[in-house]
């Protein structure tokens, strides 16, 4: 017998979106597709919004991943814009925010770095910088990473001898450092330069960063022969030095388009699914690197429509280009280039070259591409193999899509630090990394159980926090403790307190002599055991380890460094680093400033009546 509700179904997939577009029209705007569980599945932008719905409304005619999310989708959601751009930049910052399953999403944000000649200093510095450029000064940039930048800051440093020192440690100098008795720094800490001198050298640096390298060879070639004519040997041997060393940095460039003075080639290759994009940096006519990137491709997305999500992504915190060289035509060319033109604050060209030294540079790109990403997928296999071999030792029912790896590093219990690396089948995540400064009194008392307790407590009270049904890849499948059956022990405990007692947890104790290759492992109530000495996922384990140690080891011998710096004047409140300098550099250390009258501090630069008295309380009130 059938009883009758009354009640119909929901409307999902394409009868769902047919019913939404009686509600729309043809405004600019961003629309979601949400799943049963209100998930976002896809976030799209729209010309048209109407139109564009109206695609997904038909039956027949999709790709498999587009068919695939309609079937998914249980709900929409519309937001509509005043313009196309902002359509597009909203469609942005909603995938950065949710990423979204069937969205393209750049995976790796990081700045880059780029070459700063300050110019704050009567004596500029040159250096490297990452980040917002709030410092004034001049940029040069971006390269594709710090080894990039340290290569070519070093061969500058020959060549045009400007200092790399801070400006506490300039100041402070009373005779050259290594620096000048090396040819590096012309020595203006100590006179060995005047200022316009100097000036002539940040102006010729600054000249060749801008690509007009032949100009500055030219005329210290000049130079050098006039120094030899008048027989000045030492000063004309110098100058052929700084020539050679000029010539270093502009084979170090590698290739030196002679026709594109300032461009991004971005080009990408997609392969079963998987894609990387390469992206070469041209400044000034010099290659300045490149970086190889490997976006999520949404459950099947084309080549156009990767590259058009990794540039407005790209660059959300960079500047553009004049000119940006693509290996695939774009959807929305002139919309993309709008949206850059607004980010730079000047005109941005998108172009797919079909012939000459353009088509060149993006063939060139697209082969590292294709070969960066055969690499990956090589190294992805064996990552796989090796993840598979540690569910089958670890007796795990899955080969684990996220392992967390903790360790702990600390001198008898001073300066204790806790590091946490991440590895998946990508290898290690090394965006996901954490450090954790020891609060307790476990770390005073160098009790390595009570650290690595106080560790996972605040690591997994936080995941409780932000995730709670676990519905982000933040979650791992398997804890690796760096110790044996007591720091397993502890790790249940805390784990058990707080209710996550189903992840699997191993600790890496060094077993026999405490010698590598005879580590044995240890899981809560099992009895400990050991890997063969040769089996590969052994050395696995051990990388892991080591990365973990590595980690923590850096963690602790920064904030070790930072330590050593650190003075009474640093809880002085009101005492910045631009007076501590001041006062130290008056008095000579923080023990001095402690026994000065109040008349004494006030004779320091910087320092008024109310500060001074500030300071002399801070002290003497202690006593």
């Amino acid at each position: 017998m059938t009883v009758e509700t009354g009640q119909t179904p929901p409307l999902t997939g394409h009868d769902l979106i047919q019913d939404y577009l009686k509600t729309l029209d043809a405004s600019p705007g961003v629309y979601r597709m949400l799943n049963d569980k209100a998930e976002v599945l896809y976030v799209g932008k729209a010309r048209n919004l109407k139109a564009r719905v109206s695609n997904y409304a038909r039956p027949s005619g999709h790709s498999a991943r587009i068919a695939r999310m309609i079937r998914e989708t249980s709900a929409m959601m519309f937001l509509t814009t005043r313009t196309e751009t902002e359509a597009l930049l909203l469609e942005q910052n909603l995938i950065k925010q949710l990423k979204p399953r069937y969205n393209v999403l750049l995976r790796d944000d990081k700045s880059f770095p780029n070459i700063l000649i300050g110019k704050e200093h009567r004596f500029p510095q040159i250096k490297k910088h990452r980040g917002r450029k709030t410092e004034k000064g001049s940029y040069f940039g971006p390269f594709a990473s710090a080894g990039a930048v340290n290569r070519t800051l070093n061969q500058l440093q020959k060549v045009f001898l400007l200092r790399n020192c801070s400006d506490a440690m300039f100041e402070s100098r009373t005779r050259p450092c290594l620096q000048y008795q090396i040819k590096r720094c012309s020595g203006p800490c100590v006179g060995k330069i005047d200022e316009a001198g100097y000036a002539a050298l940040v102006a010729d640096a600054e000249r060749f960063l801008e690509g007009k390298s032949t100009a500055v060879q030219a005329e210290l070639a000049e130079q050098m022969q006039a120094a030899s004519e008048a027989m000045e040997f030492e000063r004309a041997a110098a100058l052929r030095d700084r020539i050679r060393a000029l010539t270093q940095v502009q084979q170090a460039q590698g290739v030196n388009p002679r026709g594109v003075a300032e461009a991004d080639v971005i080009a990408v290759h997609l392969e079963s699914g998987q894609a990387c994009v390469q992206v070469f940096f041209i400044r000034a006519n010099q290659s300045w690197g490149n970086r190889d990137f490997y976006p999520r491709t949404g459950a099947g997305a084309e080549e156009p429509e990767i590259l058009q999500a990794f540039l407005a992504q790209f660059y959300d915190d960079k500047d553009p280009p004049r000119l940006i060289l693509l290996s695939h035509p774009i959807e929305d060319e002139d919309l993309m280039a709008d949206l850059l033109a607004q980010r730079a604050g000047r005109r941005v060209e998108l172009a797919v070259p079909r012939r000459g030294e353009k088509a060149e540079l993006v063939e060139n790109a697209t082969r590292n591409a294709r070969e960066s990403l055969a690499r990956r997928m090589a190294e992805s296999a064996t990552q796989n193999r090796l993840l598979a071999g540690l569910a089958e030792a670890f007796d795990l029912d899955a080969p684990p899509r996220r392992i967390e790896v903790y360790d702990n590093s600390h001198i008898q219990g001073a300066i204790a630090v806790g590091g946490m690396i991440v590895s998946g089948p990508d290898g290690f995540l090394k965006s996901q990394y954490r450090k954790f400064n020891i609060k307790g009194d476990a770390g005073a008392q160098g009790d390595d159980f009570g650290m690595m307790r106080e560790v996972l407590t605040r690591r997994f009270e936080r995941l409780l926090k932000e995730d709670p049904e676990r519905k982000t890849d933040a979650w791992p499948d398997l804890l690796l403790i760096d110790g044996g059956a007591g720091q397993v022990s502890a790790v249940a405990g805390v784990m058990a307190e707080m209710g996550v007692d189903d992840i699997a947890m191993v600790g890496v104790a060094k077993g026999i002599d405490r010698d590598q290759g005879k580590e044995e492992f240890h899981r809560p109530g099992e009895p400990p055991f050991a890997l063969q000495r040769n089996d590969p996922v052994l050395y696995f384990i051990q990388r892991l380890r080591d990365e973990a140690h590595r980690w923590a080891i850096g963690a602790h011998r920064a904030k070790r460094a930072k330590a050593v710096g650190a003075t009474p004047l640093d809880d002085v409140p009101g005492v910045g680093a631009a007076r501590k300098r001041a006062l130290l550099a008056h008095f000579g250390s923080a023990k001095a400033v402690s026994r000065a009258g109040l008349a004494d501090l006030m004779a320091v630069d910087g320092i008024s009546e109310t500060m001074a008295r500030t300071i002399h309380d801070f002290f003497h009130a202690k006593g």
